[in-house]
Parts: C-alpha cells; structure tokens; sequence
C-alpha cells in the first residue's frame, strides 16, 4: 500500500475510533476495530472506493456491530459486569463535542443508557447525534431504508431521554458539588452525605474487578453508607492499593470524577452525574482493564493539585 493511501487512513482514525468508542463502550475494542477496518483498507479495491471517508465509516460501524452481536459480548451485558471505559479530559477518542448531543452521546451515563438500544438503534443514534449524518447517509450505511433510521434515531432519543438522570450543570458548580461530597465521605459524615443525594440516587461499583456482577446500590441511606465504606482509608486498602493514595477532581467523560492516584498510577475513578445541586449517580471503576487508557493519559497531563494528597 502506498504512502498515500496510508494518510488518507490516517487522516480519518481519529474519527473512526470516536465513532467505535461510542459504539462499542471499550476504547481497548475501538482501537482494534479501527485496527481491523485499517486491514481490510489494505486489501480493498481502492480504485473503485468512490468516498473513502464514507466507505470505511461503513466498515468500521458494521466491524462494530458484529462485536456487538457477538456471543461474548452478549455474555458480558447480559450478566451485568459491564460498564464503560472511562476517558480523561481531552482524549482524542471522545470526538467532536461542539454541541449537547455530540457532549452527551460521550457520557458514562449515555454510554450505559445506549446498552439497552438494539445495536442497529445504538448505531443510527451515534452516527445522527454525535456526528450528524443524514438519513439518507445512515441508511446506506446500516443497509437499512431511510425511514426505518428515522425510527431507530427517534426510539433511541426517547429512550436515553426518558432514562437520562443529570441535568446541565456548569463544571464549577459540579466540582463544588463533588468537593463537598468527597470532603463529607472521608471524614464519614453520613447525615452530609444523605443530604447531597438526590432521592432517586444510584451506585454502581465494578467491585475493583473483583466481583462477577456490578455492585449496584438504591436509595440515599444505601447508597450513603455504601460512600462511606468506600471512602474510609484503612491499612488493609493502601495495602491492596499499593501504597497512600492522593485524590483528584477531574473530568472524565465530560463529568466530574474522583481520581485515585497512587504514585502517579491511576488505581480508581467514580463519576458523577450531577442535577439540581445533588448527586444523582455515581459509577466507580477500579478494574485495572479498565482503567489503562485513563492511566496513560493521566501520566501525560499535568493535573490540578488533589483535593486529598494522602488517604
């Protein structure tokens, strides 16, 4: 393959792993999906490629969909020990963000939501709100007729609206917000905590990858005391952490997270969503398969100063 058909394919990964990134939830399978859409580039007719950009769209997005058909995918879903890869701040994979939906497509929350779309109505909503393709371009690209993507889109809008927790919130206020609720779970104060959730408030732990299903938590007082045990430095967590963690405030995915950092190695993250002043979910994520591409990036960035410096 020539240099030039090399940086045309160049010129579009960025795009095509921010398209499979919000597909598939992993940026470990987004990457090798681009991988795979790279050699099947190599082998094609490109003479009689009329629209790259167009043609390995359609390539990656199928690529995507076949892993989302596939049984070990289906396995992973179904039994609950699945959440979404995280990503800092800044990560090339997270895409446009130029508006709401393009911000939102890219959420945790969305990413979570987007699980219980079929994965033809998960693709039609990614390609039309984050990357505004038209009906007529989604069609072709999914083999699908133009109404039918009008129908997967608008399925797919009213489901993720109907299930969405958070509301808009400006990033300073949602970083006071997070502050307060981290200064309330390290000194233990339960009474503060309850006051910071909202009444519909979730929790879900991937149990530092340890458990087989996601911990899932209900209700201000469980979810409470389920923070509070979380947060409690004890000998036996710095132990199993590798050492005294400092804790950091960033965005991750467009929210506000916790960073756990220990000796600049990122060993945990819990993401919030934040509406009316409280917190309406968090999401904790310590599973080190997780956590790779968070880490990387995090070694590569200069972070604000932590908030705690040794729990």
């Amino acid at each position: 393959m020539d240099s030039a058909a090399i940086d045309r394919f160049e010129a579009g990964r960025g795009r095509l792993a921010s398209l499979a990134y919000r597909l598939l939830g992993s940026a470990a399978d987004a990457e090798d999906t681009v991988q795979d859409a790279f050699l099947r580039w190599q082998a094609a007719d490109r003479e009689r490629i009329e629209v790259p950009e167009a043609w390995l769209t359609k390539v990656v997005t199928n690529l995507c969909l076949d892993r989302l058909r596939s049984a070990q995918a289906r396995h992973e879903r179904a039994v609950g020990a699945w959440l979404p890869e995280p990503l800092l701040e800044g990560d090339p994979m997270l895409g446009p963000a130029d508006t709401f939906e393009q911000r939102e497509s890219v959420s945790l929350a969305v990413l979570t939501l987007m699980e219980r779309l079929s994965p033809v109505e998960r693709a039609a909503y990614v390609l039309h709100e984050a990357f505004s393709y038209p009906h007529a371009e989604i069609a072709g690209i999914l083999d699908i007729t133009e109404s039918a993507s009008q129908q997967h889109v608008h399925r797919a809008r009213r489901r993720v609206a109907a299930e969405r927790r958070g509301g808009t919130v400006d990033p300073a206020s949602a970083r006071r917000i997070v502050e307060e609720f981290l200064a309330a779970a390290v000194s233990g104060r339960t009474e503060r905590l309850v006051a910071l959730l909202t009444d519909d408030v979730t929790a879900v732990s991937d149990g530092a990858g340890l458990a087989r299903r996601l911990l899932r938590y209900t209700t201000r007082e469980r979810v409470a005391s389920y923070v509070r045990a979380g947060f409690k430095p004890t000998p036996a967590k710095r132990r199993l952490a590798g050492g005294s963690l400092a804790m950091h405030i960033a965005l991750v995915n467009g929210s506000p997270a916790v960073i756990a950092v220990v000796d600049d190695r990122v060993v945990g993250a819990v993401a919030f969503e934040v509406s009316d002043g409280k917190v309406a979910s968090l999401r904790g994520i310590a599973a080190a398969g997780r956590l790779a591409r968070l880490d990387e990036a995090w070694r590569q960035h200069e972070p604000d100063a932590p908030v705690i410096d040794a729990w």
